[in-house]
């Protein structure tokens, strides 16, 4: 906003992140409304790493954020000069010392109060405006990053037909390669044959990832579904991706197929593309 008088700018930056860090950076003459300055932000901007700019610069050379008490300012400049030639001592920074001390500068006058609480109302005006144009960005952002999250889960979904279909040939495989490697042995050796059966069966029940197949559909189906939510689910859709996750893991950790893991490469590569963009989902 620009007028005869004054120019006000308000500048939001955001980034991904899980809560609302803020960081805020306003003019010393407006300080003290650092708190509903947040609470601006916090009605708007929800979540994220934000950065909130605000410069206020008035166009009239009168117009100065402080006031200085110049009769404090003589006497305290006096009095440090008296102390000074009683000691010898160098006077340089006399002027330096003397601005500074206590409330000299202070950072309004009171006839300046209710200028500055109508100033107030144009900033907070300008600010609500880059935040609404902020959370607009955001919104029309959300829906590309909506159909991308959909891929995404597509992409897994169809991972997870291949590996249900090539399920049978990789335990025939297995089974296949377990007897041949050790039918020579058993013919040479004693060797309880109903005991060894029961090895095997414990051994392709932890080669079994029926559980995980299922489970795995369900949290893809369940991540859809909330995805489809108008309600605020970036943080469920974070614990879900979790979920799924874990189980394209189990399944990965007992394949133990060459032509499995090339689908669960896939589930991983997508999958952390998912985490990654649901920083983004309120």
């Amino acid at each position: 906003m620009e007028d005869d008088s004054r120019t006000i700018q308000a500048e939001v930056k955001t980034l991904n992140s899980k809560f609302l860090d803020l960081s805020l950076k306003l003019p010393r003459q407006f300080s003290e409304k650092e708190h509903e300055v947040r609470n601006l932000v916090q009605g708007i901007l929800e979540r994220g790493k934000v950065n909130l700019a605000l410069d206020f610069i008035p166009k009239k050379s009168n117009q100065i954020p402080v006031t200085i008490n110049e009769e404090l300012f003589q006497a305290y400049f006096e009095k440090y000069q008296n102390l000074a030639n009683s000691v010898v001592a160098e006077k340089s920074e006399l002027f330096k010392l003397a601005l500074q001390s206590p409330s000299v500068i202070v950072n309004m006058a009171p006839d300046e109060v209710t200028e500055a609480e109508e100033e107030w109302e144009l900033i907070q005006k300008v600010i609500i405006e880059a935040l609404q144009k902020c959370d607009q960005f955001r919104k029309d952002e959300g829906e590309s990053l909506f159909e991308k999250l959909k891929e995404n889960i597509q992409v897994i979904e169809s991972a997870l037909q291949q590996v249900k279909a090539i399920e049978g040939q990789r335990k025939d495989r297995i089974k296949n390669r377990i007897r041949s490697n050790f039918q020579d042995w058993i013919e040479e050796n004693d060797f309880d044959q109903n005991r060894f059966e029961q090895e095997l069966i414990y051994y392709f029940e932890k080669l079994d990832i029926t559980e995980e197949l299922v489970r795995l559909e369900t949290h893809l189906n369940y991540f859809i579904k909330v995805l489809n939510e108008e309600t605020q689910q970036g943080k469920k859709l974070g614990f879900i991706s979790q979920e799924i996750g874990r189980e394209i893991n189990t399944i990965g950790s007992k394949a133990n197929d060459a032509g499995m893991q090339k689908w669960v490469i896939l589930m991983k590569d997508e999958l952390e593309k998912i985490k990654e963009q649901t920083l983004n989902v309120l």
